[in-house]
């Protein structure tokens, strides 16, 4: 092959490669763009379903939520029985109080989830596998269905819980701003967290959440404290816990609170900054051994190939006078 179909061939694939990194970083990008349509449509959609639940859904949503409602009662009737609490541990509690679903109704719903999973799963396995599996197999494909099916509402619960607590991180910077601006113009703590609920929701849809929760039952009569413990404990988050520690001793003993929101802030914006470089870090390793698998190739095409096409043209000649010389 001559060197210059080599060299066209190297750039061939080093386009090549180079297109496929594009492409990639496209896909992200399309992938971020597309999620934010999602939540925001998702948003939208649940505001119209808040507003016309009544006159759309009508009559057919209510034997769905009477169904709904008397499956929690059931669930609910079972949670403190020795079977249920070995079904609802305390983990699970504490994954469902992560999640936000806070009341016994959620338990109770996540109790008979669990159970009819797995009842379902085991029935449509071995309807599935009648006639092609038989003896141990079939008893085996029966056992790891019902296991499956048990712990699949607890796979989606831990899910939600672990993204839930990522959204945490990301959102705790923006609250610790908020509020110090808002005590920074002349709000009480009271005042600062319900225009935080009401006005930001969109922003911080996690901890606006649960602010809201610690908020009801402020007003119910508990102290703040109180309110605010299932917030610093639940999400297993030190930076959270501090913030809680703080508004609760302003709120007990009152003083000013901006400074310190401040510096909490400029830490907590300092800590983001050194985990963004240590993923540019273990990013820029990955890169490396993309690089060498897709451009490093092309490379040595392009650089090596005319020489070493050289020399095996040189070494053909050789041979081919070294053969007519022995002629």
């Amino acid at each position: 092959m001559a060197p210059d179909r080599i060299a066209v061939v190297a750039l061939v694939l080093a386009a090549l490669a180079m297109l496929l990194l594009a492409g990639s970083l496209l896909r992200r990008i399309a992938s971020g763009q597309r999620s934010a349509r999602t939540l925001a449509g998702a948003l939208e959609r649940h505001a119209a379903q808040t507003v016309a639940s009544a006159t759309v859904a009508g009559p057919r949503a209510r034997p769905a939520r009477g169904a709904l409602e008397r499956a929690a009662r059931i669930g609910i009737g079972w949670l403190d029985t020795r079977a249920g609490r070995l079904i609802v541990a305390n983990e699970d509690r504490r994954l469902l109080e992560q999640c936000g679903f806070v009341d016994a109704r959620a338990r109770g719903l996540f109790l008979i989830a669990r159970l009819g999973c797995a009842c379902v799963l085991p029935a449509v396995a071995a309807v599935c596998a009648d006639g092609r599996v038989a003896g141990p197999r079939y008893l085996a494909v029966l056992l790891v269905a019902l296991v499956c099916g048990f712990m699949l509402p607890k796979i989606f619960v831990k899910r939600r819980a672990v993204a839930r607590r990522e959204a945490v991180v990301d959102e705790l910077p923006v609250l610790i701003d908020l509020l110090r601006l808002l005590q920074g113009v002349g709000l009480s703590l009271d005042q600062s967290l319900q225009v935080t609920i009401n006005d930001f929701r969109r922003m911080l849809p996690v901890l606006c959440g649960e602010l809201e929760i610690a908020q009801r039952q402020f007003v119910a009569g508990r102290t703040r404290e109180q309110s605010l413990q299932r917030l610093a404990s639940s999400f297993e988050n030190d930076d959270l816990r501090a913030i809680v520690r703080l508004l609760i001793q302003v709120d007990r003993h009152g003083g000013a609170v901006q400074e310190p929101l401040r510096q909490f802030g400029d830490r907590l914006r300092e800590g983001r900054r050194a985990l963004m470089r240590e993923k540019i870090g273990r990013l820029t390793v990955k890169m490396t051994g993309v690089m060498i698998v897709t451009l490093l190739p092309a490379l040595l095409i392009v650089t090596a190939g005319p020489g070493v096409l050289a020399v095996l043209h040189s070494l053909s000649q050789h041979a081919y006078s070294q053969h007519r010389q022995g002629k």
